[in-house]
């Protein structure tokens, strides 16, 4: 009987904190550079350009759908572009810009897992400058 009491009072506390947490402003970017499991995003800024990747595990091999755009606050062109690779673990995958910036992204074995390998790279301020 105790613990029917005790789970609604954790919801609302639950349910409070959430409300007076600060939100992430807009124009903060945010960043996941894996290890991700299928159908989880790979999210990153190369340069100018952001990028949007996930996987979706075939067998041993990884089904990767990558969307590159412009990350320019105006928006910039509107333009994206979409790649579809099938990646077997341990290959490379280089999405690079016209400034030799990249993000380079692995398949682990059976399908387990989709990172960046440079993460250093594009945490670094000065690989997010044009």
């Amino acid at each position: 009987m105790r613990s029917l009491r005790i789970l609604p009072i954790a919801a609302a506390t639950a349910l409070s904190a959430l409300a007076f947490t600060p939100l992430a402003s807009a124009e903060e970017t945010r960043t996941n550079l894996g290890p991700v499991g299928p159908y989880e995003p790979i999210l990153a800024t190369i340069g100018d350009k952001r990028l949007i990747a996930y996987y979706a595990p075939d067998g041993d091999t990884c089904e990767v759908s990558a969307v590159v755009f412009d990350a320019a606050p105006s928006g910039g062109d509107h333009t994206s572009a979409r790649v579809r690779v099938s990646l077997h673990p341990g290959e490379l995958l280089h999405l690079d810009n016209v400034w030799q910036q990249s993000a380079v992204l692995t398949c682990a074995p059976n399908a387990g897992m989709l990172t960046v390998l440079n993460k250093r790279e594009l945490l670094t301020p000065a690989a997010n400058v044009n």
